[in-house]
């Protein structure tokens, strides 16, 4: 570390640094390009602090795992790409119904299938949203830089304490592999939020009672406290039933204490914007090339600009909607054959036209491609 504290630092190894940070103190994973570093330094890293890694069998496994620690008490991650991040579906839907929080990195490789390991994509976007069945919560956020990296990796342990659910930590090659100054922050300077515990005896304690936030109080396992945890549609003390209204009023709280609760965690960032015509929707590695694009028609009097979502899901409609009031286009830029565009045109084609930008040949989305793309260097 220099002597302004800074220190060069990879995009993987920003994201254990902010895991720790956040109280992460058990990791389960296998190893898979492009996310292997975030395994092999948490590996190093939190015997140290008192923590536990663990390299499991497969994906399958490794979000098992974590689940049960997260139900022992302890911040849990797993990280993983593509081909790993759908064997862990069924699990992540698990985690959602039984309300466990953890934390799941996927940094995302070209596709399908094994398709390209070394390789950056935006593939997962809707399977970030949908890749477990039924409805069920889904917080994704994807950071576009080291920094980012870090301090959103903080956010998404404190979102899935708060929420009790599992929270997607977004990446893409391009920021997992890329390396650039981060500046490490004090202890003090970050906000750490931890699960609502029980204050009731062990006998009074109803494991799936909501208070009024619609969060029930998680006590851990080796407490005191015991309950019954099943992934069956289950009543208030966490037994399953096949009644009706206890069902759906189930389902429809998990999603609610996430959708009702939006500008809790509505992160975004616009850049010139304030008379943009034309406006570059874009996330995550991509749209560090969109912010230069801008700037590049900025010099051709294209009036452009960005507006770059960093909470991918829930969809930030109030934001999105906003921008489509003063655009005469949009673009959005994204490494897949279109997939955030879809939620993009059905808030915004009311407003102005939306139209796509797409790659899927394992390369970044140039800044020349986006000006090309939208008419400029005519």
């Amino acid at each position: 570390m220099n002597k302004e504290g800074y220190k060069l630092v990879q995009g993987n190894e920003a994201c254990v640094e902010g895991a720790l940070a956040a109280g992460m103190r058990f990791f389960a994973g296998y190893p898979i390009t492009p996310s292997t570093e975030i395994a092999e330094i948490s590996a190093e890293k939190l015997p140290a602090l008192g923590g536990r890694f663990i390299q499991m069998e497969d994906e399958l496994a490794s979000m098992a795992a974590i689940i049960g620690g997260s139900l022992a008490g302890k911040k849990t991650m797993t990280a993983t790409s593509g081909p790993g991040f759908s064997l862990m579906q069924e699990n992540i839907g698990y985690a959602a119904i039984t309300e466990i929080p953890c934390v799941v990195v996927n940094v995302q490789r070209g596709g399908p299938s094994t398709g390209l390991p070394t390789s950056p994509a935006q593939g997962e976007v809707m399977q970030a949203k949908w890749g477990t069945h039924g409805d069920h919560p889904a917080i994704a956020l994807t950071p576009n830089s080291v920094q980012e990296t870090f301090e959103y990796t903080v956010k998404a342990f404190n979102l899935a304490e708060k929420y009790r659910t599992p929270v997607i930590f977004l990446m893409d090659e391009t920021v997992g592999h890329m390396r650039e100054k981060m500046a490490f922050k004090d202890a003090s300077e970050i906000e750490i939020i931890d699960r609502k515990k029980p204050t009731c005896k062990p006998e009074d304690y109803v494991a799936y009672r909501p208070d009024e936030d619609m969060i029930p109080p998680m006590a851990p396992f080796g407490e005191g406290y015991r309950y019954h945890v099943s992934g069956l549609t289950h009543d208030e003390t966490g037994f399953p039933t096949n009644n009706n209204e206890i069902s759906e009023k189930l389902v429809r709280r998990l999603v609610d204490k996430v959708d009702k609760n939006i500008d809790d965690f509505s992160y975004y960032e616009e850049y010139k914007l304030e008379d943009a015509e034309i406006v570059i929707i874009a996330y995550g590695g991509v749209s560090r090339s969109a912010k230069s694009a801008v700037d590049d028609l900025r010099k051709q009097n294209i009036k452009a600009g960005l507006f770059r979502p960093i909470t991918i899901w829930p969809f930030l409609e109030k934001q999105v909607n906003k921008v489509s009031l003063n655009a005469k286009e949009i673009y959005v830029a994204e490494m897949n054959l279109g997939q955030y565009v879809l939620e993009v045109e059905r808030i915004a084609c009311k407003n102005c036209t939306v139209k796509s930008i797409n790659k899927v040949n394992g390369e970044l989305i140039t800044p020349e491609e986006i000006v090309k793309a939208i008419g400029g260097n005519k």
